[in-house]
């Protein structure tokens, strides 16, 4: 049976969306949230009724067309061409994961009571929600200036009975799937289609996702690089708390206590050591890696502030008898934290492929490409050819979009963030870190294959043996792409 998901006054947290993601939910909304939304709408719609009254979107056109005033017996019709002309995305298909995110903040958003919309609107994107019936949406189309407006227009025609939604796994046209489940769409009244579309639900939804992927990656990075400097026989004393207590970052220190953490009972750190000092990429584990974890509570705390707030325009606060025209949609918060955040974690899958470039070096004991027979062998040589070109791949998606813009909408929008485009790189940059981990990982436990008899810590034997049931070590060549993917999903399956 499902847990249920009360869409109440309280924020939500990123942990809330953790969860959320990890197991099945129906949606609610709390009674409290339903009399605010009521308010709301009726405040908006007394305001529309006074003599004279003229509001952006409401009873105008868009953007450019802010000036044409539109009759009020074509406004239902004028949130409905709203909504089929803005569907115009384009580019691969959005995950379902970040699809079900953009539903729910959207939810949230609408939920304040100061966008105008109906309960029964609101009410037909929880039913579809809780119907498992989601819509189909594109990467590609959003400025992140005026909302996700290609986006969340494609997100927005199901509600209409239009465009193409995913049910029971299935690309299908909605009409289709309403005529056989009896599901009648809703005719959206004035002002909803415009707080549907206005609001920065992609950017915010892809970012939440990322954000939780980058902690899981982040501490997985650290146990990566402990598992490394066992393998290259390197000494523990970098990571000694003193000297992260002098410097005193909070990322630091959480990275360098992983490391020993992880590297405690093991034989290989506790021997003598004849190399004074390390390469960097091992001696500067806690400095790289503490500075991404700064950077994504950074990210994190953004997030939070943005995924409880109210983005779409305008704005109808009933209590102070106002309707007010802004940009809370506009997406430079999000934006310049999406490429920092990006930027941030390229450095993790950097510094990892410098570890396993430095492992395959033949030094310390350790054959070249860490294989017996070198030469006839080219043992896992290649592998760091992979991780390389994906860190420089990670480079080039890590210049940022923040600092770009172009002018839309006939010079009206004329300031744009592109946080759309930052949010589906730092995803990407994310998706990446972990084949250039898994490469590491594969690479680092064939190195400690040759510091046998010694053991390292009891945690790092058992993972290793763990894996050797799936992954055998390499004696000589084979294909060894089976092997990255299917460290991959070993390294997903690590509990930490």
């Amino acid at each position: 049976m499902a847990a249920v998901f009360t869409i109440t006054n309280k924020d939500i947290r990123l942990e809330d969306l953790k969860n959320f993601l990890n197991e099945e939910h129906k949606i609610e909304l709390a009674l409290e949230a339903k009399e605010k939304v009521e308010r709301n709408r009726t405040f908006l719609e007394k305001k529309m009724a006074e003599p004279g009254a003229r509001y952006y979107g409401i009873n105008t056109g868009f953007g450019a067309l802010c000036d044409v005033e539109i009759p009020a017996d074509q406004l239902k019709q004028l949130q409905e061409n709203l909504v089929m002309s803005h569907a115009c995305g384009m580019g691969d298909e959005v995950k379902p994961e970040v699809v079900k995110l953009m539903m729910l903040l959207k939810m949230k958003g609408l939920s304040k009571g100061y966008s105008g919309i109906s309960n029964q609107t609101l009410a037909k994107l929880i039913e579809l929600y809780n119907r498992e019936i989601y819509p189909v949406i594109w990467e590609v189309g959003s400025l992140g200036a005026s909302g996700d407006l290609a986006p969340l227009a494609h997100l927005t025609l199901p509600l209409i009975g239009k465009g193409w939604v995913r049910y029971k796994g299935e690309r299908r046209n909605t009409d289709y799937v309403f005529r056989e489940l009896n599901i009648v769409p809703v005719k959206l009244q004035a002002k909803e289609g415009l707080a549907l579309l206005n609001g920065t639900q992609f950017m915010s939804a892809w970012g939440c996702y990322s954000i939780l992927e980058a902690e899981r990656v982040s501490k997985l990075a650290d146990l990566m690089a402990a598992i490394s400097v066992d393998a290259f026989n390197c000494q523990v004393s970098p990571f000694h708390p003193a000297i992260q207590r002098v410097r005193n970052h909070n990322g630091q220190i959480e990275s360098a206590e992983n490391v020993l953490k992880f590297l405690e009972g093991s034989e290989i750190a506790a021997q003598h050591k004849n190399n004074v000092q390390d390469p960097y990429s091992f001696r500067c584990v806690p400095q790289v890696h503490g500075a991404v974890k700064l950077a994504i509570a950074q990210v994190h705390d953004v997030f939070e502030r943005e995924i409880n707030a109210v983005t779409d325009n305008p704005l109808i606060f009933e209590e102070e008898d106002l309707i007010l025209s802004g940009g809370n949609f506009h997406g430079e918060p999000l934006a310049i934290a999406l490429d920092y955040l990006g930027i941030a974690m390229s450095e993790l899958a950097s510094i990892s492929e410098r570890r396993t470039f430095q492992l395959i070096s033949g030094k310390r004991n350790l054959p070249k490409f860490l294989v017996k027979d070198s030469g006839l062998n080219s043992g896992l040589m290649i592998p760091q050819y992979t991780a390389a070109a994906i860190v420089s791949a990670n480079k080039q998606l890590a210049t940022p979009a923040s600092v770009d813009t172009i002018t839309s909408s006939d010079g009206q929008e004329d300031h744009v963030s592109m946080g759309a485009n930052a949010a589906v790189k730092a995803y990407k940059i994310v998706y990446n870190i972990e084949k250039v981990l898994a490469i590491e990982f594969m690479t680092a436990m064939q190195a400690l294959e040759f510091r046998t008899p010694l053991k390292s810590s009891p945690l790092i034997e058992r993972i290793k043996s763990d894996y050797r049931k799936i992954v055998p070590t390499y004696e000589k060549d084979r294909i060894i792409y089976n092997d990255i993917q299917v460290t991959v999903d070993f390294m997903r399956g690590i509990k930490l």
